[in-house]
């Protein structure tokens, strides 16, 4: 090859690497699946001191450069920058939530979708007037704090003298300051912290690099997560619509309305084969929904007649066998309370009339008569799993208004269940439905309207209402009112990624075995994205 050919090559080459390097944060553009150059792909870190940092950095593709073969180590880094740097770190997706969290951080700017599923995990803080200040530069110290945060760290209560600076320190930011140091992830430089000071890109990319590097924690965000159950019930949807939302989500077991109890123990069959066919081709599986239709006296009928729960049994079993179907979830509502001992060897009996797994639906014990019928300490130990159905608090109709599913009331729930059912065999059932509710100003009372996710985000953008995060309850409150013969005021206490990653998190502190979602089609675009970050993120055990 002479001279010339040779510097075309170099000069083709070099561009063809300067087509690699993506744009900083600031103009984010998603991440090249190409493999990356063995020749690094910025000129200005030459000799910096956080190289190798920077380029595996680089090459996992968690920060970029600023521009071709430009990545300006010493530039300070903005808020939202930072944020969207430990996201990916920690392996969690863009999220495009309909009801923004800060007040200026707008759904058009590039870092909307970063900061959304951070706020929803609670690594992300505002402000108390709900600001996050998105293109002001992070500090050292609020770096720090950040982090420390991400990685689920106590903070120190033992504060050495480390820093000769260290009473420059805010009180917020001493302790985690000071964990972060004593693991080693954070240093100073001649003795100071330097904490005001803006944290260069260079200094970032040092921190992300032994977040990745460094501990038990860094074993974990490279590993897959935990496989778990993620249940989803069919409603009112045909087959074909039922598959491409499973296709869609995080659901891994499909639970179809097919057997019924019908009046006077009439067996009703409403199985669709094709569904059967469908999930296991797809490496999923079935567990039949068995529902009552809260028939009380049917119920009743059934339970305490030893032919009819006997031929009930055996049509089930039968079908279980014939078409190979994986589990059956058992859904009896509205049982009297002294059917409690008939429904336990109802269920025993048909635990010992089929291998299929059986699973059992259960309102939570608040000592109401309504759960009076739910043995829980023997449904533990008979059904494979138990499912609590966390939703309705305030129900369809209820006189007061309310939530359907607060983190208070599903705490209380969950943590009653748990003293009687092992949690390798609790699946936590939530919604993916709310209720708006209706108050005639002029004293007319109270009136409900069930809605799906997506509508409650169309009626509460449209209706211009009034957002605000309710931190008790885990959930965002609207209220707008309507004019309608008087005043109509409407209410809607919300479910959306950040209500359902909280009680997520609030499983996974309990390390349950799964989640159903009661119902599929209710969810609106961003729920199944917030549910994996939230499974992903909170099945990290860091120490």
């Amino acid at each position: 090859m002479n001279h010339r050919n040779r510097a075309l090559l170099s000069r083709v080459m070099a561009a063809s690497i300067g087509l690699l390097c993506l744009m900083c944060c600031t103009n984010y553009v998603p991440f090249s699946s190409a493999e990356p150059s063995p020749r690094s792909p910025y000129d200005d870190i030459t000799f910096n001191f956080a190289r190798e940092s920077i380029l595996n950095m680089t090459q996992l593709g968690i920060m970029y450069g600023t521009g071709e073969r430009r990545f300006e180590p010493n530039k300070a880094i903005t808020r939202a920058e930072f944020m969207t740097l430990v996201d990916r770190l920690f392996g969690i997706k863009p999220v495009e939530s309909e009801i923004p969290s800060f007040k200026d951080v707008s759904k058009s700017a590039w870092y909307y979708q970063w900061v959304q599923p951070a706020v929803q995990l609670g690594i992300a803080q505002g402000n108390a007037t709900q600001y996050f200040e998105p293109g002001r530069p992070v500090s050292r110290e609020e770096a720090a704090v950040i982090m420390n945060r991400a990685l689920n760290q106590a903070e120190s209560s033992v504060i050495p003298a480390i820093y000769d600076d260290q009473d420059q320190l805010s009180d917020w930011a001493l302790p985690a300051v000071i964990h972060l140091t004593q693991l080693a992830l954070i240093t100073g430089n001649e003795g100071k912290f330097r904490p005001k000071e803006s944290i260069t890109r260079q200094e970032a990319a040092v921190l992300m690099n032994r977040v990745w590097t460094y501990g038990d924690w860094a074993k974990q965000i490279k590993a897959s997560p935990p496989s778990k159950i993620q249940l989803g019930w069919q409603y009112g949807q045909t087959t074909l619509q039922f598959e491409r939302q499973v296709a869609q989500s995080s659901v891994n077991t499909l639970s179809p309305r097919w057997f019924f109890l019908g009046k006077n123990g009439a067996f009703e069959d409403h199985m669709d084969a094709s569904l059967l066919t469908w999930t296991h081709a797809h490496g999923k599986k079935l567990w039949a929904m068995v529902g009552n239709h809260s028939d009380q006296a049917a119920t009743h009928a059934m339970l305490t007649d030893l032919t009819q729960r006997q031929a009930f049994i055996k049509q089930l079993a039968d079908r279980v066998q014939r078409f190979n179907i994986d589990g059956l979830n058992i859904d009896f509502e509205n049982m009297m309370p002294q059917d409690r001992d008939a429904f336990t060897s109802f269920v025993q009996a048909l635990r010992l009339a089929t291998k299929a797994t059986l699973s059992v639906n259960v309102s939570p014990d608040f000592g109401y008569d309504w759960t009076e019928v739910f043995d829980y300490n023997a449904l533990g130990e008979l059904a494979d799993y138990v499912l609590l159905m966390g939703y309705d608090e305030h129900w369809g109709g209820a006189p007061e208004a309310g939530s359907v599913s607060s983190l208070p009331w599903l705490k209380a729930g969950i943590e009653a269940l748990l003293e009687k059912v092992p949690a390798h065999k609790v699946i936590l059932a939530l919604p993916l439905y709310t209720r708006i509710w209706k108050s005639d100003m002029n004293g007319g009372g109270v009136q409900s309207e069930d809605i799906t996710l997506t509508s409650q985000n169309s009626q509460v953008l449209s209706g211009h209402a009034s957002i605000a995060w309710d931190a008790r309850l885990g959930q965002y409150f609207a209220a707008y009112s309507e004019p309608k013969n008087g005043i109509i005021l409407n209410r809607i206490w919300m479910e959306d990624g950040r209500s359902l990653s909280n009680k997520i998190g609030l499983g996974e502190s309990h390390s349950i075995a799964g989640y159903g979602y009661w119902y599929m089609g209710g969810e609106s675009r961003d729920s199944w994205t917030s549910v994996q970050n939230s499974l992903r993120y909170h099945s990290y055990s860091f120490s």
